[in-house]
């Protein structure tokens, strides 16, 4: 079992910033890739960014030179920063994790961006 907890999520003004951790618990030693996700009301659930074992990184066009997935030496907390916010990237935002046990989901946390 692997557990995810995700906490930065808030509002926040058009054009600010934020910064989503998520730290993963349990068999840790498990997990291969990390990444975000996140749904819009009435849309579907979307890649944000992961982030491989080694380092590598993907991230959707839509956020790509806003935000910056990392993950920490321990392997198990992961982070997004999120620059340049725009209403559109409003959505409950999910960590992932991949592993050889199976995958996993946070509980979310909502991201709120006013215009």
């Amino acid at each position: 079992q692997v557990r995810l907890v995700e906490s930065g999520g808030g509002l926040v003004q058009s054009g600010g910033s934020l910064r989503l951790s998520c730290t993963a618990s349990g068999n840790r030693d498990s997990i291969y890739n990390m990444g975000w996700y996140r749904q819009a009301p009435g849309k579907a659930r979307e890649l944000v960014a992961t982030i491989t074992n080694g380092g590598s990184t993907n991230t959707a066009d839509s956020v790509k030179g806003r935000f910056t997935i990392s993950r920490g030496n321990a392997k198990n907390m992961m982070s997004l920063q999120m620059n340049s916010l725009k209403p559109e990237d409003t959505a409950v935002y999910y960590c992932y994790a991949d592993t050889n046990i199976g995958d996993y989901w946070g509980q979310g946390t909502q991201v709120t961006v006013s215009s």
